[in-house]
């Protein structure tokens, strides 16, 4: 992708968390709150189960971009907004569904993409824009 085009989407992306994932992620992020991975204490302090990490799911959403792209070194910079957890249950996995559109083109070959990032139907991320370079 060497130009832009406002309106073009981008191909969607359905990834499935797991707990065992979220295990993962705590491990290289050094994120081990426990309302990642123990259900007892997550639900004691008010959460429906276990929860993905945010960034996981921030992170998620830029790979929808960078795949996109073909070279993640052209994203550069990114914004979204936590605004209702992923909630991923102790056998299966939570569905999490990406897409993706050209908002803006810039006069310097930039661009603003804007995420949407949905979990049973509602969305997650708000306001995610991700800015590109050609």
């Amino acid at each position: 992708m060497s130009t832009f085009t406002a309106g073009e989407e981008l191909t969607p992306l359905t990834v499935d968390i797991t707990r065992e994932q979220l295990v993962r992620y705590a491990g290289a992020s050094l994120d081990f709150n426990p309302i990642h991975w123990n259900e007892p204490f997550a639900k004691n302090v008010g959460l429906p189960d276990v929860i993905a990490h945010g960034m996981l799911t921030m992170a998620l959403g830029s790979r929808l971009v960078t795949d996109w792209l073909g070279d993640p070194g052209r994203l550069i910079d990114y914004f979204a907004r936590f605004t209702r957890p992923v909630v991923v249950p102790s056998d299966g996995a939570a569905r999490v569904e990406f897409t993706g559109k050209v908002a803006v083109v810039n006069d310097d070959g930039t661009a603003r993409i804007d995420i949407t990032a949905k979990f049973d139907g509602k969305a997650i991320l708000g306001k995610a824009q991700v800015v590109v370079r050609a």
